[in-house]
């Protein structure tokens, strides 16, 4: 019996429940400490998020979907053309906040801004990538990572592609060393650690050819 496609599509609304879920599973370790909220909680939060996240050009997630469903994805973005006219965003609602806690949803907004990080010119970030539990070391990661690397590959603005994972994370690092990622740095950062309880991250990129 043969294997059953996967296929890598652009994030659709539809999908936002999923994703939430899929987030949620890859990063409760991480956001539990910081809020003692459940996987079922942090899920409907980051579905929320999803809703309030503005589509600019400079951002793009795409989701890998094997028989209609989500079973991984990935986020990439890069330094933002400027453009003087600023777009109108959303932002949460009360009934949200209400839903998930004042406090909490601050805390959580906090940690997403300490891990967020600002792309230079020609850099293309990959902000997150989650893939379901029972699919995980099946290759869904890798081929959502080649995409990311054919973004890379096609666009003459970017000369490569980077990200941050956590030292204490060895099976992602034994991707990234497979896909042949190099460490640039490795930043010891405390305020990662009291967000987080992981002070030291790596900072990895892989270059394009010919860079």
């Amino acid at each position: 019996m043969g294997t059953v496609p996967i296929t890598i599509v652009p994030m659709q609304s539809r999908y936002n429940k999923q994703v939430g879920q899929l987030l949620a599973q890859a990063f409760h370790g991480k956001f539990n400490m910081l809020t003692k909220r459940n996987e079922d909680e942090l899920a409907r939060f980051f579905e929320k998020l999803l809703e309030y996240i503005p589509t600019e050009p400079s951002t793009q997630r795409m989701v890998a979907l094997q028989q209609g469903e989500v079973i991984g994805s990935i986020a990439i973005k890069r330094k933002p053309i400027v453009d003087t006219k600023k777009s109108r965003q959303k932002l949460p609602s009360w009934r949200m906040l209400s839903q998930f806690g004042s406090w909490s949803l601050i805390k959580m907004l906090i940690g997403l801004y300490v891990l967020d990080h600002k792309p230079e010119p020609g850099e293309c970030y990959i902000a997150d990538l989650a893939v379901h539990p029972d699919q995980r070391s099946k290759g869904v990661g890798r081929l959502l990572l080649q995409w990311a690397q054919q973004v890379v590959e096609m666009d003459p603005g970017l000369d490569r592609l980077s990200l941050y994972v956590s030292a204490s994370n060895p099976r992602a690092q034994q991707l990234y060393d497979q896909l042949s990622f190099q460490t640039l740095s490795r930043e010891n950062r405390w305020i990662l650690h009291l967000l987080f309880n992981e002070s030291k991250w790596d900072y990895r990129v892989q270059r394009r050819e010919g860079f």
